[in-house]
């Protein structure tokens, strides 16, 4: 395509083009630099022959194939937000307190290993949203009960060799003590177990890590996190924080935030309660959700997960606030004032499992026709550990909405809205109406005890069997 420049006024004069081509890509780069008109001012000279050009003049460019569409995509590339790179950011999944609350289910595990939907464990929710979303620089922070966890972990995510995966890796940074006064702590929170380790993401292996993803590991939901990262990238936010509508009888056991109209948290209060929590309501329309569904769910809470740039992080955590020890209850509400702290609202199926109820719910919740939440979709796949066992085996069993899982035997028994885990049996006359079940539970069988059970809600605190599950 021959061109040329030329001015617009009555003195005008050609510039002659650098080998008479007009470069797409050059002015675009010019365009994108800090010193646009100077950097311009200056290649026409240089175009020019030295000669001066004079402010105010403006210069055109004479084609003679002009092609509207290349033009058109060039100037909407100038004004377009830096696309999310994966390889820019480190995901930290917390691996949770001591999860009193989930007990009988942590007596041997960390809560990330606790089971979910017969054969998974919840930390694969995080890993597996990690890895479809193109992340590969994963820290998983221990400390109670870690074994079952780490176990799990060195048999499902080895990355394998730097072919496959190139820089990418899955690292455990268990709770541990170092010499000093404060190396005696244990994590106090989860602000203070990402301080504590602070020092890895100042290793020189790391210094491309633009951004670091704060995620938990007991929550169940499905997250392409580079979406999340285009938004804190777009609103150009220091910390961005992904929020869920919420209703009334549940808005308490969450941190809940007030936005401005551009998304930006302009308060934040950790799970409030009484009049606190009366003042959080806000108009949740700004969301984009109808005026029935806003009167239903009056809050904005947050989901825990969050996404800093590094910088910040750091200062945050060793310059500006070197005592707050957790993220929900100090630092975002410290930083709210002071910093760009912006709400991504995510608007699918998620669940904190938190409690034996929030537990119950959640495994149940995958046996509804249709299913809030599923692992089959083939685009975002869930990721476990292979266990080898032989498939299951039904005999003359009704088998009504139930997920069952590998290894187990089920002989002449009906089940309804049940999810059973692996190397479970159920034997002659057992009805489970809406029970959980975890690996290597026994329904039924010779003794007169046991056998012709009918169980209906069952729940582990409330008559779960646990006595010979090895799913550690």
């Amino acid at each position: 395509m021959d061109s040329c420049y030329a001015t617009l006024k009555t003195y005008n004069h050609v510039v002659h083009p650098v080998n008479n081509k007009f470069s797409r890509e050059r002015v675009r780069h010019s365009l994108k630099s800090r010193y646009l008109s100077a950097q311009f001012s200056k290649n026409l000279r240089a175009e020019n022959d030295g000669r001066k050009i004079k402010p105010g003049v403006a210069f055109s460019v004479l084609t003679s194939d002009f092609n509207q569409q290349e033009v058109k995509e060039s100037f909407q590339s100038f004004f377009e937000s830096p696309k999310a790179d994966p390889k820019s950011v480190a995901a930290v999944i917390l691996g949770g307190g001591a999860g009193t609350r989930l007990f009988p289910l942590t007596s041997k595990r960390a809560k990330p290993a606790v089971p979910i939907g017969g054969c998974y464990r919840l930390i694969d929710v995080p890993m597996s949203n990690c890895i479809n979303s193109g992340i590969r620089k994963i820290f998983i922070l221990t400390q109670f009960n870690s074994f079952s966890l780490n176990r799990h972990l060195a048999r499902t995510y080895n990355f394998g060799d730097s072919a496959n995966f190139g820089d990418g890796f899955v690292e455990v940074l268990a709770a541990t003590q170092t010499p000093g006064e404060a190396g005696k702590r244990w994590f106090q929170g989860t602000a203070d177990a990402v301080r504590q380790f602070f020092w890895v993401f100042e290793d020189a292996k790391h210094k491309n890590v633009e951004h670091i993803l704060i995620l938990s590991g007991d929550h169940l939901y499905q997250m392409n996190y580079m979406d999340f990262m285009q938004k804190h990238i777009n609103a150009n936010a220091d910390i961005t924080v992904s929020c869920v509508p919420m209703n009334d009888s549940r808005a308490s056991d969450y941190g809940l935030m007030k936005i401005d109209h551009t998304g930006r948290i302009v308060h934040f209060a950790e799970k409030p309660k009484g009049p606190d929590l009366e003042m959080m309501q806000v108009d949740t329309t700004l969301l984009g959700l109808s005026d029935y569904e806003s009167v239903k769910y009056p809050y904005i809470a947050s989901m825990g997960v969050y996404v800093f740039r590094t910088d910040i992080l750091l200062e945050l955590l060793k310059w500006k606030y070197p005592s707050c020890n957790d993220f929900g209850s100090e630092i975002i509400p410290s930083a709210v004032g002071e910093y760009n702290v912006q709400a991504y609202l995510f608007s699918d199926y998620w669940e904190d499992i938190g409690t034996i109820k929030s537990f119950f719910d959640a495994n149940l919740t995958l046996t509804e026709q249709p299913s809030k939440f599923e692992f089959y979709d083939p685009k975002t796949p869930f990721f476990t550990s292979p266990r080898f066992l032989p498939p299951t085996k039904v005999d003359k069993c009704r088998i009504i909405d139930s997920i069952i899982s590998h290894g187990c035997f089920l002989r002449e028994c009906s089940i309804q809205h049940c999810v059973v885990g692996v190397r479970s049996r159920l034997e002659c006359g057992v009805e489970l109406q809406k029970p959980l079940l975890c690996a290597g539970d026994v329904a039924g069988g010779r003794s007169s005890s046991s056998r012709d059970a009918h169980l209906e809600g069952v729940a582990a605190e409330y008559q779960l069997f646990f006595a010979q599950s090895t799913f550690y």
